[in-house]
């Protein structure tokens, strides 16, 4: 039996969905293959967390398959970051599971969870570049993390590489984080991320506080990224520009503290040229960035 990685030009096309236990399809040598269903790349099951006797998520049931780009919106404090330091066990779930291409992160020890960390590249909201370490051995760390004995040479060759891919020049390596504008040390935690040539991204606000063309340099490297790297990636943004431009497909997270009893947190799962067209009056006012009911509310809390 075939495993989906297997599959060729004459297998069903499965529009990016996972496909069915036992599906046969041909091969080009003309051989019958039976195909296996490949787990999503990430999947939420009733996930929870909950701070100080206040959930921030809660019966979050979320999956992402491979080769898609996800966006996670959503107002301050509904849980982004949250759900994608979640992800990685970064924040420990107060409730439910988190799957990792079919792997539950929380039966793994310490060890096993570094492993399974190295597949995964996170790029930070502030880069989160180490101070004390020049650009090239910034880059460099996650290499020698998975592999000590990889020659400098190597090491050399491969941060010229990244930085040349993040539109950066190779002489760059030898600078210090903080002579570097706020751009550059995206970019440069950008290569950090793709240096372990990761099978998921993670990006938390990859575009804040950056201008708009910089903004769209970050959101062309993030396609680049899904395109030439073949990596799935989950953005948690507020830029509805970003968001509609490198996703597939938007999810937004409302506040649970404003939910009604038994309502989902996910008041949006649908693809991103199609957000428009929702009739939730909380999506709405978040793509169209109206203040609505929220500044209604805002001024009661005041009044009282």
């Amino acid at each position: 039996m075939a495993d989906e990685d297997d599959r060729n030009l004459t297998e069903p096309e499965t529009g990016g969905e996972p496909v069915w236990e036992g599906q046969v399809y041909t091969s080009a040598d003309g051989t019958r293959r039976v195909l296996r269903r490949r787990p999503p790349v990430l999947e939420a099951c009733h996930l929870g967390v909950e701070f100080d006797d206040r959930y921030i998520l809660h019966d979050i049931n979320l999956k992402v398959h491979k080769g898609e780009t996800l966006a996670i919106i959503g107002e301050s404090g509904c849980g982004k970051t949250v759900f994608l330091k979640t992800a990685i066990r970064l924040i420990a779930p107060t409730e439910g599971t988190v799957l990792f291409s079919g792997i539950d992160l929380g039966e793994l020890n310490s060890r096993q969870l570094s492993e399974v960390r190295t597949r995964i590249g996170f790029v930070f909201q502030q880069a989160a570049l180490f101070d004390s370490m020049s650009i090239g051995e910034n880059i460099m760390f996650p290499i020698l993390q998975m592999n000590p004995r990889t020659s400098r040479s190597e090491l050399q060759d491969r941060v010229a590489d990244l930085l040349l891919e993040v539109g950066m020049t190779p002489e760059v390596a030898d600078r210090m984080p903080v002579e570097l504008s706020g751009g550059m040390r995206k970019r440069v935690g950008f290569a950090r991320a793709l240096a372990a040539e990761p099978e998921l991204m993670l990006y938390d606000e990859p575009t804040t506080g950056l201008d708009p063309i910089m903004s769209d340099v970050i959101n062309e490297l993030m396609i680049r990224a899904r395109d030439n790297h073949k990596v799935t990636g989950i953005v948690v943004t507020h830029d509805m520009k970003s968001a509609k431009k490198v996703a597939n497909r938007i999810v937004m997270f409302y506040p649970q503290s404003r939910l009604d009893e038994g309502e989902s947190q996910i008041v949006y799962d649908g693809p991103a040229d199609d957000i428009d067209n929702s009739k939730d009056r909380r999506v709405t006012q978040f793509v169209e960035g109206i203040a609505g009911e929220r500044l209604m509310e805002m001024t009661h809390t005041r009044s009282e």
